[in-house]
């Protein structure tokens, strides 16, 4: 990743504390379980530690720590039975999911000579939890349970836990990194435009703002040689050049995706949206001739680059390449009724890691429908499972998502410089259509090999976001 960031994760465990003097061992076994559980939690977030709570006055010291970590998930692990008040003043003050783990010990107690202790210590997993979500929704906060057991291993308990722990790292990543806008959307492409002062309220997501002449600028004081010849091998790597290709003949690429480097770094940012109306002439012509392929050099490190300016699709490719590791720009091209199937792309900047070959570059005398020409870059998806991710917004400016899932198959693709991918979905081809453009989506969306939609689900509850399933 170009700009790396970490989820913070607030953690802490429960128990009733009217049981500790009645049972001198359960403090050392509950003690034992906290800190066995927190080291099964994946490395590639930060644990801000709430601590073993077994009073409200240790629950409010956990949610302070939890308020000044700015934390995108709280994750309590229930010991044993406890009240309410052992969780509440924890989480009340925060607008993030609460995810109650819910793993018992033991698989099954010995009947014939288990005592109180280890009944309460080892063997119960059940009793507390629908209390918590009872108060929990009378608090109006979002959660979820997992329940599961320790002993032997629980893949699917430990693969939940981990999906939420991704899904989290979308909100740390528009917290702390920046969108920038270069230039303006697309002329007349209104389901593009946005209120940029509403999603840094709603997102989190904060704009920078950037001028074209600003831009054309980038590589002037680019000096290392060295540099940009290793990235100009770096883009030969990534891509076969229509005709073949050399280190000379991507130089002045090489030297634009360098700065560009340096320029998302400082900014620090995450996303970015672009769209170029002027004329492709001197400098511009320059820089607007070569940004498909440096913004997919871009991506392939982790900043979602979105054409024509659309920020929103820029934040699904993002979330995508966040809780997938691709994120590939799309929007419906056409319908194959004979063979039933949806021919789904983009042109322009796109992900090399969708790609199941190497993916292509080419030079055209004209972008269709825009302006200039230059270099077209065309990746070529997976075959199999692929989410579609579409984020959009109603007229009061909240935001919802979009999601389907379906299957690219082999077949004919158009091959005229643009991503294309054949699509299957269970609902068939000319209902999908109908049914995604029934829920109002943005004409672009993101795309990534495998299926996502039950991740996608965990990232609209933390971020407080609806989602529109439209197939799976």
């Amino acid at each position: 990743m170009l700009v790396e960031t970490k989820a913070r994760i607030g953690v802490f465990s429960i128990a009733l504390g009217a049981y500790l003097p009645q049972f001198p061992t359960l403090r050392a076994e509950f003690e034992s379980q906290y800190e066995a559980f927190k080291q099964t939690l994946p490395h590639t977030v930060e644990i801000i530690d709430g601590g073993m709570v077994t009073t409200k006055e240790q629950a409010q010291e956990a949610g302070g720590l939890f308020r000044a970590a700015d934390v995108d998930l709280v994750i309590m692990q229930l010991l044993t039975y406890a009240t309410s008040y052992n969780m509440l003043p924890a989480i009340k003050d925060l607008d993030v999911p609460v995810v109650l783990v819910n793993l018992q010990k033991l698989k099954a107690l010995d009947y014939d000579n288990a005592d109180i202790a280890t009944w309460l210590g080892q063997g119960y997993a059940c009793g507390a939890v629908g209390e918590m979500v009872a108060d929990l929704e009378r608090f109006g906060k979002r959660h979820a349970v997992i329940t599961g057991v320790v002993e032997g291993g629980d893949a699917d308990a430990a693969r939940e836990i981990e999906d939420w722990c991704r899904a989290a790292q979308v909100r740390r990543r528009f917290r702390d990194t920046n969108i920038a806008q270069i230039g303006r959307p697309y002329p007349g492409m209104m389901d593009l435009y946005i209120d940029e002062s509403n999603l840094y309220r709603r997102m989190g997501l904060y704009t920078k703002q950037f001028d074209w002449e600003k831009m054309w600028a980038i590589a002037d004081n680019v000096t290392d040689g060295d540099a940009v010849r290793n990235k100009a091998g770096e883009i030969l790597d990534t891509f076969d050049m229509e005709g073949g290709g050399s280190v000379e003949e991507v130089w002045e690429m090489a030297k634009y995706v360098v700065a560009f480097e340096k320029w998302v770094k400082e900014e620090k940012l995450g996303l970015i949206a672009s769209h170029y109306d002027g004329f492709a002439t001197g400098k511009a012509g320059v820089l607007d001739s070569m940004l498909i392929p440096a913004f997919s050099m871009l991506i392939k490190q982790g900043t979602a680059c979105a054409v024509e300016g659309d920020m929103k699709v820029a934040m699904a490719m993002s979330i995508l390449k966040t809780i997938s590791g691709m994120g590939q720009l799309a929007e419906m091209y056409s319908i194959d009724f004979n063979d039933d199937i949806a021919i789904i792309g983009h042109s322009g900047s796109g992900d090399a890691d969708i790609s199941g070959k190497k993916p292509t570059m080419k030079i055209v005398k004209v972008f269709h429908g825009k302006t200039g020409g230059g270099y077209l870059t065309q990746f070529y998806p997976h075959l199999g499972p692929v989410t579609y991710l579409a984020i959009t917004q109603d007229g009061d400016g909240r935001f919802k998502f979009v999601v389907a899932e379906g299957v690219n198959e082999e077949g004919k693709i158009l091959n005229f410089g643009d991503t294309n991918m054949r699509t299957r979905f269970s609902c068939g081809a000319k209902e999908f259509v109908t049914r995604w453009s029934e829920c109002g989506p943005t004409h672009h969306f993101a795309a990534s090999s495998g299926r996502h939609i039950d991740t996608i689900c965990k990232v609209a509850k933390i971020l407080d976001v609806p989602v529109e399933i439209v197939t799976r």
